[in-house]
């Protein structure tokens, strides 16, 4: 599936890309290159192949949650540039 310079254009403009002639024209090639690659993927016969969603044999590896001892509020605040009422102080990101 070619992709058209426009099209690139576009993908490039959604993913926030300023790409030159040059690498549009690069990014063209790759782009359809990697589409025609998919299409041949879709043609393979997977009609035998189960669902899957993990293909490994990993399972939950975090370790259970565990009451422990923590920092005192006036620990976790002992560096704080700014705070305020017991809680770390920063600018508004609202006004």
């Amino acid at each position: 599936m070619a992709l058209t310079l426009d099209e690139v254009r576009k993908v490039a403009l959604l993913a926030r890309l300023r790409l030159s002639d040059d690498e549009l024209e690069r990014m063209q090639q790759q782009l359809s290159s990697i589409l025609d690659y998919m299409q041949v993927l879709q043609e393979v016969d997977v009609s035998d192949v189960a669902p899957t969603a993990q293909v490994t044999d990993v399972v939950n590896v975090m370790r259970p949650d565990e009451v422990r001892p923590s920092l005192t509020i006036e620990e976790a605040l002992a560096n704080a540039p700014q705070r305020e009422d017991g809680y770390f102080k920063v600018k508004p990101v609202f006004e």
